[in-house]
C-alpha cells in the first residue's frame, strides 16, 4: 500500500466521525464545501458507529478523520481497519473520549479546537465576573419586585468592580484567556497553578499565589482546572469556608472539581454566591436545593461554543486541515505527554 506524504499537491482522503447532532451543528453546508475544497471528504452521513460495513469501507481509505462530539473511541480495532490513517482533526475541545493509546502508539497526529472553544467560555466568565461584582441579577430581581428604584446613593461599598480581587484557578487555555480579558478592567488578578512559575505569572501580568491564599483573599474565584484524578474535589470544604463573606465562586470547568455538598451548604447559608455552568452530577436532581437558591445561578453547560460560535470551531478545523495537508503540521497539536494536564 502506498501512502502519500502531506505536502504541496497532497489531497487527503477524509471521513467525518461524530454524532449526527454534532454534524448538524458544526458541519454546515458552507463548511462541508470548504472541507471538500481541501480533501476528498466521504459523503454524509457522518460515521457515528465505526463498526459498520460502510464505516470500515471508508476507514480503509482515510488519511484523515474529522471528529467531533460523539465520535466513538479510535481503539486498536478501529485503527486496524484504517491502515492509512495519519491524522485526526477534532472540531471540539477535549480528545479524551475518542483518542486512545492506540492512536499515540501508531503515531497519529492530533489537533483539537480547544483554543477556539476557550473563547466563549472565557467571555462567559468575564461577563459573570462583572455582573456578579455589580450584583446585577439580584438587583434586577429586586427592581422587578418593587417596581421602583431605591436610593442608588446608598448602594453598599461592597457592590462594584473597582479594585475587586479576582482569582483564577488554573492557567489553562481558558484561564489564560480570562486573564487577557480582565486586563482592561480595574481589578487585581491572582492565579494559582502548581505548574506555573513566578516568571510565567509575571508574563501573564498576574501574581501567582497558593491555593489557600487564592480562596481566602479573592472576592471572586473562577475555576478553570480540568477534571483529573488529582483535581477531583480540589475545591474542598475548607477552601470554600475560607472565602470572604459574599464572595463568588464561578465554575465553568467540571462539577466534580468542587465539593458540591460543601458549596451547597455555603450558598444556602448565604455566606457566598455561586455561578455554576457545571454541577456534579451534570444535571442536578429536580429537588436539589440549589435550584431554588437565590444565591446560585445555574446555567445548562452553555459557556462553551453554541449557535453561531460553532462556526469558529469549523474555521479552526479547516485551518488545521489545510496546514496538515500542506505539510506545515498542526498549529494546535495535542501532545500525548500533555494529556495529564488537559481536560
Amino acid at each position: 500500500m502506498t501512502v502519500s506524504t502531506p505536502g504541496p499537491g497532497f489531497r487527503p482522503r477524509a471521513a467525518a466521525a461524530m454524532s449526527r447532532d454534532a454534524a448538524e451543528a458544526v458541519l454546515d453546508p458552507d463548511t462541508l464545501d470548504a472541507f471538500r475544497a481541501l480533501c476528498d471528504l466521504a459523503p454524509l452521513p457522518v460515521l457515528d458507529d465505526l463498526t459498520t460495513p460502510r464505516a470500515r469501507s471508508l476507514l480503509a481509505d482515510a488519511d484523515l478523520l474529522i471528529t467531533g462530539w460523539g465520535c466513538p473511541p479510535l481503539d486498536a480495532g478501529v485503527l486496524r481497519a484504517a491502515p492509512r490513517l495519519r491524522a485526526v482533526v477534532h472540531t471540539a475541545g477535549s480528545v479524551r473520549g475518542h483518542v486512545t493509546d492506540a492512536c499515540w502508539e501508531r503515531g497519529i497526529e492530533v489537533s483539537s479546537a480547544a483554543a477556539a472553544n476557550a473563547v466563549p467560555v472565557a467571555e462567559y466568565t468575564l461577563g459573570m465576573i462583572l455582573l456578579t461584582g455589580k450584583r446585577v441579577l439580584e438587583r434586577a430581581r429586586d427592581y422587578r419586585a418593587a417596581r421602583r428604584r431605591g436610593n442608588w446613593l446608598r448602594t453598599p461599598r461592597t457592590v462594584g468592580n473597582h479594585g475587586r480581587t479576582v482569582g483564577i484557578l488554573s492557567a489553562s487555555l481558558i484561564g489564560r484567556r480570562v486573564v487577557e480579558l480582565l486586563r482592561p478592567h480595574d481589578v487585581e488578578v491572582l492565579l494559582h497553578d502548581p505548574y506555573l512559575t513566578d516568571a510565567d505569572a509575571a508574563g501573564l501580568g498576574v501574581r501567582r499565589v497558593g491555593l489557600d491564599e487564592l480562596f481566602a483573599r479573592c472576592d471572586t474565584v473562577s475555576v478553570h482546572t480540568p477534571l483529573l484524578p488529582a483535581t477531583r474535589g480540589l475545591v474542598s470544604r475548607a477552601l470554600i469556608e475560607s472565602m470572604p463573606a459574599d464572595a463568588v465562586l464561578i465554575n465553568t470547568s467540571r462539577g466534580a472539581v468542587v465539593d458540591q455538598d460543601a458549596l451547597t451548604d455555603a450558598v444556602l447559608a448565604g455566606r457566598i454566591r455561586a455561578v455554576l455552568d457545571v454541577t456534579d452530577p451534570e444535571v442536578l436532581p429536580p429537588d436539589h436545593p440549589l435550584w431554588e437558591c437565590e444565591n446560585a445561578l445555574i446555567t445548562p453547560h452553555l459557556a462553551g461554543s453554541e449557535g453561531n460560535e460553532w462556526r469558529r470551531l469549523a474555521e479552526h478545523a479547516l485551518a488545521e486541515t489545510a496546514r496538515w495537508a500542506s505539510g506545515a503540521g498542526f498549529l494546535h497539536p495535542v501532545r500525548r505527554e500533555r494529556l495529564a494536564f488537559l481536560a
